[in-house]
C-alpha cells in the first residue's frame, strides 16, 4: 500500500497470491482451446502405441468390516506351495493343544454327601437331566437336584439294602426293590404338605430280589433274584418267569432298541438272553469268571458290555456270543458296574480298585481314569444323558459328579472360543499318533498303590505268556494251540 491512500492494494507482479491466480486462468484457458479446438481435428493414435494401465478392483465386502467391532479381513491364499512350513507350525500348535488339554484337565465338579451309608445303586430320570436318584445301604433313597448340588427329596423306602432302583419310561413315578423282599412303587413329586410319604403300590415277594429294570414303552418290568420275572404293573403277581438251572442273578437289563430283549448276569459265570415272547431264554455264554452286570449299547441293537471279576470288561455280539468282539483292560481289581454314553461310543466302568475309567467301545485300553484320595470303592456309575457329565455312587457315602471330557470348559462359549476348540481337537487328531504327542496325551498320575498292581499284573501275564510260548516251543508241532486273548475267557455257549 502506498502510504497515505489506505486500503487500495499495490497490484505488483512480484505478489506470489496473484501470480498464482493467473497462472492457473491462463492454463484452464489454454486447456479448454486445446479440448473445444484443435483435439477434433487430430488423428487417432494407433492401438500398438496406447499405453495399457492395470487397475487393481477390488469388491469392498471382501476387507470392509461391517462394524468396528468386527475382526480385521485378512485375505489369504491357501496354495500349499506358498506356504512351506504350514504342517511344522501345525504340528507346534497340536503339541501345545496337547500340553494344554493336560494342565486344564480337573475332571471333578462337585461332591453330593448326605447319605449315611454306602450308596448301593442309582438311577437317571427319564425326562428331566437334573433329577438322580440313589438308594442307600440303609434303605434310604434319595433325590437330588444335580444344577444346585442339594438334596430335595428324602425317604426310606426298605429294611436292609436298596438292592435296585429304577424310574418309569414316562418320568411319573419309580420302582425300587430291597432286601426285605418288596417292590415298591412311588410318586416322583413330593408329597404336599401333611401329607404321609406312601407307596404307590406294594408288592410282598416270596424272595430277595437283586435287580430291576422297567421297559421302554409299556408298563412292564423285570426284577431278577432266584428267578427272572416280567411283571405288569397293574397285577401283583409275575406274569412271567424264566429259570436255566441257576440259583440266583445279580442283574437284569432291557434293550433300549430291541425293547423286547433283555440279559442277565447269573451266579453260575453265565449272561442269559432273553426275548419277552418267548416262554424260555434264548441262550446263554458262560465265561471263567462270574458278571457283575451288565449295559446295552443304547445305539447299537446287538451289543452289550459286560462288568467281569477278573478285571476286565467284555464287549459282545448278542448274535455270535462264542468269543467277544472286545476285551477292554486296565482296572487291578473287579468290576463292579459299567454303563454307556448317550452316543453309543463310550462307556465308563467302576471299580472295586477305587478309580472310575472310561473306554471307547472298540478300544482295549481306557482314555481316562478318575480318582481321588477320599473315594473308596465305586459301586455304581452313571453317564448323564446329555453327554457331558459322569456320576459315581462309592462305600464312602458319597456321590460325586464329573466331566465326561475332563478338559471342556463348563458353561457357554462364545463363538470365537468354540472355534478355537474345535481347531484344536482337528490338531491333536491328526498328529494323536506322533511319539512326543502320544506320550503326553496318554500320560495319567495314578496312586502309588494302582501303579504297582498294574505293573505287577504286567509282569504276570508277560510270564503266562512266556510260559506258553516255551511250552509250544518244546512240543509235538500243533498240539498246543496258540489261543487268543478274547478266546481265553469263554468257556461254552448253551443254546
Amino acid at each position: 500500500m502506498q502510504p497515505g491512500r489506505p486500503g487500495i492494494p499495490q497490484c505488483n507482479a512480484r505478489s506470489p497470491t496473484l501470480f498464482t491466480i493467473n497462472t492457473w486462468l491462463v492454463c484452464s484457458l489454454l486447456a479448454n482451446i486445446f479440448v473445444a479446438i484443435i483435439f477434433p481435428f487430430c488423428k487417432r493414435v494407433p492401438l500398438r502405441y496406447q499405453m495399457k494401465v492395470k487397475v487393481i478392483a477390488r469388491n469392498p465386502d471382501d476387507y470392509v468390516r461391517e462394524t468396528k467391532l468386527d475382526i480385521q479381513r485378512v485375505p489369504r491364499n491357501y496354495d500349499p506351495s506358498l506356504h512351506p512350513f504350514e504342517v511344522s507350525r501345525e504340528y507346534t500348535r497340536a503339541l501345545n493343544a496337547t500340553k494344554l488339554e493336560r494342565v486344564f484337565a480337573k475332571p471333578f465338579v462337585a461332591s453330593l454327601d448326605g447319605h449315611r451309608d454306602g450308596v448301593n445303586c442309582m438311577a437317571k430320570h427319564a425326562k428331566s437331566l437334573s433329577t438322580l436318584l440313589s438308594g442307600s445301604c440303609d434303605g434310604e433313597v434319595k433325590v437330588w437336584n444335580l444344577s444346585k448340588h442339594e438334596c430335595v427329596r428324602t425317604l426310606q423306602a426298605h429294611e436292609g439294602f436298596v438292592r435296585g432302583m429304577v424310574v418309569r419310561y414316562c418320568g411319573t413315578s419309580f420302582f425300587t426293590v430291597g432286601d426285605d423282599k418288596t417292590i415298591k412303587q412311588w410318586k416322583m413329586e413330593s408329597p404336599g404338605y401333611e401329607e404321609e410319604e406312601e407307596p404307590i403300590n406294594t408288592i410282598l415277594g416270596k424272595t430277595v430280589y437283586t435287580g430291576l429294570d422297567h421297559h421302554q414303552n409299556d408298563p412292564v418290568f423285570a426284577t431278577c433274584g432266584q428267578q427272572v420275572d416280567i411283571w405288569d404293573e397293574q397285577r401283583s403277581s409275575p406274569i412271567r418267569s424264566f429259570t436255566w438251572g441257576v440259583d440266583s442273578f445279580s442283574s437284569v437289563h432291557f434293550n433300549p432298541v430291541e425293547t423286547e430283549l433283555l440279559a442277565s448276569c447269573a451266579s453260575d459265570r453265565s449272561i442269559v438272553l432273553y426275548d419277552m415272547r418267548e416262554s424260555t431264554p434264548l441262550k446263554k455264554v458262560i465265561m471263567t469268571m462270574r458278571s457283575n452286570t451288565l449295559s446295552w449299547n443304547p445305539m447299537e441293537a446287538y451289543y452289550f458290555t459286560c462288568a467281569n471279576e477278573d478285571y476286565n470288561l467284555y464287549t459282545y455280539d448278542m448274535r455270535y456270543l462264542a468269543k467277544p468282539i472286545m476285551v477292554h483292560m486296565d482296572h487291578v481289581s473287579a468290576v463292579l458296574d459299567v454303563d454307556y454314553a448317550p452316543t453309543g461310543k463310550e462307556f465308563v466302568s467302576a471299580s472295586f480298585d477305587k478309580t472310575i475309567r472310561i473306554f471307547a467301545k472298540d478300544g482295549g485300553h481306557s482314555r481316562e481314569v478318575y480318582h481321588t484320595k477320599r473315594m473308596q470303592h465305586v459301586i455304581c456309575i452313571k453317564w448323564s444323558a446329555d453327554n457331558k457329565y459322569i456320576l459315581s455312587g462309592s462305600d464312602e457315602m458319597n456321590i460325586r459328579l464329573w466331566k465326561a471330557n475332563a478338559a471342556e470348559k463348563l458353561g457357554v462359549l462364545a463363538p470365537r472360543e468354540r472355534e478355537a476348540a474345535n481347531y484344536s481337537q482337528k490338531l491333536k487328531e491328526k498328529f494323536q499318533h506322533h511319539p512326543q504327542i502320544r506320550r503326553i496325551a496318554r500320560h495319567r498320575h495314578l496312586p502309588k498303590t494302582i501303579y504297582h498292581q498294574t505293573k505287577e499284573l504286567r509282569v504276570m501275564k508277560e510270564a503266562r505268556r512266556r510260559k506258553e510260548r516255551n511250552v509250544r516251543k518244546h512240543s509235538k508241532p500243533g498240539s498246543v494251540p496258540v489261543v487268543s486273548e478274547k478266546e481265553k475267557h469263554v468257556v461254552t455257549v448253551v443254546k
